[in-house]
This record gives structure tokens, C-alpha cells and sequence, in this order.
């Protein structure tokens, strides 16, 4: 099953969240601007997360409540 697969299937929220958080992890590196990574670490570290899970959690939240 993919993530479309559970979407167009009417899965709830929390089970699409679940899925997106389970799997082998990979790298992947993308390019941003020094100001948006220095402002995404420091909100990070305030939350008391790493960068790499508060990117993860962005991420996650956008395809999760952001499909409808």
C-alpha cells in the first residue's frame, strides 16, 4: 500500500500519520536558504527536537491535514 492508495481509500488522519512515520529511512538533502535552515533549527531546539524530526513533523503534518 502508498500513501495515494490511502488517501483515495478514505484512511483517517492517524492511520495515514502512521504510515508516513514507519519505514527504512533514507538521506536526502535539499538545498534552503541559511536564514530559513538557522530559523528551522532554533524552533527545533526550542521544541526540544532535532532538526531531522522537526523536519519530519513538518512534513508529515502537510500531508496529513494539508490534503483535504
Amino acid at each position: 500500500m502508498n500513501y495515494s492508495e490511502l488517501v483515495e481509500g478514505g484512511a483517517s488522519e492517524t492511520q495515514i500519520q502512521g504510515f508516513l512515520a514507519e519505514g527504512d529511512q533514507t538521506a536526502v538533502t535539499f538545498r534552503v536558504p541559511k536564514n530559513l535552515k538557522e530559523a528551522a533549527t532554533e524552533t527545533a531546539r526550542l521544541r526540544g527536537v532535532s532538526f531531522s524530526a522537526f523536519l519530519r513533523s513538518c512534513v508529515i503534518n502537510e500531508l496529513t491535514s494539508g490534503r483535504r
